[in-house]
C-alpha cells in the first residue's frame, strides 16, 4: 500500500518522505497514533498534519482536495 501512496504523491509532483515502521520510530507509538485516528498504516501526513490512510488519501484526491492541501503545506509549487 505504501507503493500506491508514493506513486500517487509522485504523480502530483511531490517527493514524499517514507518512514518505515520500526526503523525510524517506535512501532508502538506509531501504531497507537494511527489506530487512535482510525487511519491505520500507511498513515499519510502532509505538513505535519494527518490526512489519513490510503482510503482517505484517495478520497481527498478524487474530490480534488489533495492539490490545495499540498500547496498549503508548501509541498507543491504550482
Amino acid at each position: 500500500m505504501v507503493h500506491v501512496v508514493r506513486k500517487l504523491l509522485l504523480g502530483q509532483g511531490v517527493n514524499p518522505v517514507v518512514c518505515e515502521v520500526g526503523e525510524d520510530a517506535d512501532e508502538a507509538v506509531l501504531m497507537a497514533g494511527a489506530t487512535a485516528s482510525g487511519a491505520g498504516l500507511p498513515a499519510v501526513f502532509v505538513g505535519g498534519r494527518l490526512v489519513g490512510g490510503l482510503d482517505r488519501l484517495m478520497a481527498v484526491h478524487i474530490a480534488g482536495e489533495l492539490v490545495p492541501i499540498l500547496k498549503q503545506a508548501g509541498a507543491l509549487w504550482l
